[in-house]
């Protein structure tokens, strides 16, 4: 008998046996900022339901009137409910089941340990999300839902959105598969679902139950805190975890996921704050890994000069804010303004002799192969070109400032940016922050990475929450 006769497969993966079927009600999306008001459980022992749990929490927060809606938990059914530190040695007990399963399990996951952070607890547990097991198991169907599977399976709920009566879901959606899905198949998708998402042995082994699934900045951290690379992301946990999947082939991804001994991060209201605070923390900190970004006096703009002659390429730090209004496009050298002008020119055929952009005496070259319309001669009148120059310029004209001065914007219910002409001075969540960078000097006139970021979203969000700065010593 040869070796590969001898060869033993690996025993299939056990079903997991002992499992609790969570489900919260809470105030709002994000764990950091909104607290739960009711949870339901379901454990289940071997297939069997062994017992259901439920309580109303009081979040100690006003429930906003469309989570009213929704869920139909008011303000008024929390008012006398107990506070989630006085059940949460309860509720830790019935947790106890080695799997913990949710619908989209990180939402919940994410609220129970912060909640359980609040009492001084560290919760933690294999997680075992319902949507990622549907689509795992069911690929062929586009929704995975909680009313999806219910439709999908027929299965049927007393009490949609309610913590109880969505938990019981679950618990019935392990049963039907548990009928209907060959064992070794559901185990190990089961098992591949837990599984997901693991974090390199030179991390904290708990790193990952941290990471929020919200908007914000993420810093990674070598040997000796060397800061090795700043990011930024709609979710922070996917993204960071995207850092360390198997599947990367980038050799410069792999050493950086390597290297990193310890991650930080900030959750932000939205996703311009991650974007400022990115911008921000770059230029200031200067990780090893980040393409630079280039501080504002490294930047250079066209601007109109004042007869008909064409443009001077400006450093923008050298200008004022109301000189950007004659002003076109954004170059980190004055090689790459003068590049672009001259790509300009040649496009549209304008004259690089009248632009300053040849030198020598009589016709431009330009103009001897037929590409000039002769502004150098006298043949076409400056004015024209100069007419010309301006249409051809006008798809990269900057931006005036669109506020009186000093503003905040406010992002979600927790930031308000404070910004002053295409300057970002921090973020304010309080008005005690506020008042203070309502009162902190601007460090430029202009800063080039804050203007991309907020023309960008001034575009895409054409109503703005803000309100101005000026005169505002008494907050």
């Amino acid at each position: 008998m040869d070796a590969a006769e001898t060869r033993v497969s690996p025993p299939a993966a056990a079903l997991p046996q002992d499992l609790v079927f969570v489900d919260l009600e809470t105030t709002g999306g994000n764990a950091a900022h909104h607290r739960i008001t009711e949870v339901g459980i379901v454990r289940m022992a071997s297939g069997v339901v062994v017992e259901e749990w439920s309580s109303l929490v009081n979040p100690e927060c006003r429930i906003p009137a469309y989570i009213e809606a929704f869920t139909g938990i008011t303000n008024d059914m929390v008012a006398d409910a107990p506070r989630f530190a006085d059940i949460a040695a309860l509720v830790l007990e019935k947790l106890r089941a080695p799997v913990f399963v949710a619908h989209n399990a990180r939402f919940d996951y994410s609220f129970l340990r912060t909640e359980f952070r609040r009492v001084d607890v560290n919760f933690a547990a294999k997680v075992l999300c319902t949507v990622k097991l549907s689509r795992r198991l069911f690929p062929e169907h586009p929704r995975h839902s909680l009313d999806a599977v219910m439709e999908r399976h027929h299965l049927i709920c007393s009490a949609r959105h309610r913590a109880l009566g969505d938990a019981r879901v679950l618990s019935d959606f392990w049963s039907k598969l548990r009928g209907e899905i060959p064992q070794p198949t559901l185990a190990a998708a089961a098992h591949a679902v837990i599984g997901a998402n693991k974090l390199p042995p030179h991390l904290p082994p708990d790193l990952a139950d941290e990471l929020p699934e919200g908007p914000g900045v993420y810093r990674f951290f070598g040997e000796d805190d060397v800061l090795l690379y700043i990011g930024k992301s709609h979710s922070l946990r996917t993204r960071i975890l995207g850092h360390f999947a198997a599947e990367h082939t980038d050799a410069r991804e792999q050493k950086k996921a390597r290297q990193t001994r310890r991650i930080d991060w900030v959750e932000t209201a939205g996703d311009l704050g991650a974007q400022l605070t990115e911008a921000q923390w770059i230029k200031v900190q200067k990780p090893l890994y980040n393409k630079r970004l280039k501080q504002a006096s490294a930047s250079f703009t066209l601007q109109a000069s004042q007869d008909t002659r064409g443009v001077h390429m400006r450093a923008i730090d050298d200008l004022e804010p109301a000189d950007l209004r004659s002003c076109f496009g954004v170059f980190h050298s004055q090689k790459d303004a003068r590049k672009a002008l001259i790509d300009i020119a040649r496009a549209h055929g304008l004259c690089l002799k009248v632009l300053g952009l040849e030198d020598g005496q009589g016709s431009c070259f330009a103009f001897q192969v037929g590409k000039c319309r002769g502004a150098c001669v006298g043949k076409e009148a400056l004015i024209m070109h100069s007419m010309r120059l301006n249409l051809a310029l006008s798809a990269l004209k900057l931006r005036a400032w669109p506020f009186p001065g000093r503003i905040a914007l406010r992002e979600g219910r927790t930031e308000q940016h404070v910004l002053d002409h295409w300057v970002y001075l921090g973020t304010a969540r309080s008005d005690e922050e506020l008042a203070e960078l309502a009162g902190r000097e601007a460090h430029a006139a202009f800063d080039v990475d804050v203007y991309r970021i907020l023309v960008r979203h001034l575009k895409k969000t054409p109503r703005i929450d803000w309100h101005p700065l000026e005169n505002r010593s008494a907050l």
